[in-house]
């Protein structure tokens, strides 16, 4: 692989493993240098702070911070617009002589930026149409066979959900759904090498909670209010910490179980973010923030530091 853009290294693990302190730290030393790009699918809306850990107005002062407050709450967004931000982002910070350190717990945003991913956009006119031709799923699938085979043989003839995506976007976009790259399960050479900071349960178990109570004695709860009353999109709404409080609000849940909810699914969430980068063969794992914050900077000084295609 050739080197291609300018230097960058990525910090990955699950939510409360410390990576946002280590990343701080880091880009602090660097004396402007170092440039923190946050790959994560709810750091984007603006007033989604507290529930989210968004860097602080302060350390934004202190540290450069990219890909924070892009939209309202109330608006969508979708990967592929993310990973558009992420390339004028790194263009932006090559161009100023700056390194990058990405930085995020969404796995799939991760990729569609770290590898790149040819990723289908939306096309809703065409996904109208399909919703409105049919309701049975078999005559969909059947459609699709005819109109994209490969897809057809990698998904369940009942999963109405990717099937009607696959519909859309092989009619919207004019090619097959298949086209678009060999997959999330095809792990190929990085171009991007990823660093990634591991905890144990039981400890990560304790932190989150602690986390959690924390962000509510900050304000979490009245954050959501205020989001609440300007707006938020259906995928804002299903940011775990909000998702619970919000049916507080909403139905009358009791806030002890929303907090007991929320902490709970944030747990889960840990796991199910764990299992993906470890799916991945290519990050390097560390237990010791001080040993993954080692190594970035090794990375950055080495000629793996460079995106390569």
């Amino acid at each position: 692989m050739r080197n291609h853009g300018g230097p960058a290294v990525a910090l990955v693990g699950a939510t409360a493993v410390g990576k946002s302190a280590v990343a701080h730290e880091l880009a602090l030393a660097s004396g402007g240098d170092l440039h923190v790009v946050c790959v994560d699918s709810m750091t984007v809306y603006r007033g989604m702070d507290i529930g989210t850990a968004k860097a602080t107005a302060a350390q934004r002062g202190e540290v450069d911070y990219h890909l924070l407050d892009l939209i309202e709450p109330r608006d969508e967004f979708t990967v592929s617009q993310f990973q558009r931000a992420a390339r004028d982002a790194a263009q932006s910070i090559w161009t100023l002589g700056g390194s990058i350190l990405y930085v995020g717990g969404t796995g799939l945003y991760g990729r569609a930026v770290l590898d790149d991913l040819d990723i289908p956009g939306q096309f809703p006119d065409a996904r109208a149409d399909i919703e409105a031709r049919s309701e049975d799923v078999g005559a969909l699938y059947a459609e699709l066979r005819r109109v994209d085979p490969e897809a057809a043989s990698k998904m369940e003839p009942t999963n109405r959900r990717r099937i009607v995506r696959a519909l859309e976007v092989t009619i919207g976009a004019g090619r097959p759904f298949s086209s678009y790259g060999a997959g999330l399960r095809h792990y190929g050479a990085p171009r991007v090498l990823q660093v990634g900071l591991n905890c144990e349960f039981d400890v990560l178990d304790v932190r989150i909670r602690r986390r959690f109570e924390a962000w509510m004695e900050q304000g979490l709860l009245e954050e959501v209010v205020r989001l609440k009353e300007r707006g938020m999109s259906r995928t804002a709404r299903q940011a775990v910490g909000y998702r619970e409080l919000l049916r507080h609000l909403e139905e009358g849940v009791e806030l002890e179980k929303c907090v007991e909810d929320a902490i709970t699914q944030s747990r889960r969430l840990a796991r199910r973010q764990r299992s993906w980068f470890q799916r991945d063969p290519r990050v390097e794992w560390f237990d010791e923030p001080s040993a993954a914050a080692k190594r970035l900077e090794e990375v950055l000084r080495s000629p793996d530091g460079f995106v390569r295609e």
